[in-house]
């Protein structure tokens, strides 16, 4: 049976989780957390550790901050997305800015695409 994810990043999971963003924590803690359908934060997915994942919208929240619009940082964004997307699960990328300037719309959006993924199940 092939392995859902990398075992050895649990570890970095866990601290990630201790220490998230102060976008992640936003969005966690003022949406996520008691959002309807569950979420979990700092998911090992493959060889990567996601920054919200739910399992039954089969969707993956990423929120980018200014390092993940480097040409680098773009391409390595692009070969994660299509890893992830090959085990048929939506990788939604929201910039920090929109989560810090927008929140509401923000949520408003994902809850949208919650609403049809869940939907499409």
């Amino acid at each position: 049976m092939e392995r859902k994810h990398n075992i050895a990043l649990t570890a970095n999971a866990k601290e990630l989780r201790k220490n998230m963003t102060k976008e992640e924590r936003h969005l966690w803690y003022d949406f996520l957390r008691n959002y309807p359908v569950r979420f979990l934060r700092q998911k090992v997915i493959d060889n990567y550790i996601v920054d919200f994942y739910c399992h039954k919208a089969r969707l993956i929240i990423e929120l980018d901050g200014s390092q993940h619009y480097t040409e680098d940082g773009l391409v390595k964004d692009r070969i994660r997305t299509e890893i992830i997307e090959a085990r048929n699960l939506t990788v939604l990328r929201i910039p920090n800015n929109e989560v810090n300037l927008h929140f509401r719309e923000v949520c408003e959006y994902i809850n949208r695409i919650v609403e049809e993924k869940c939907q499409e199940a």
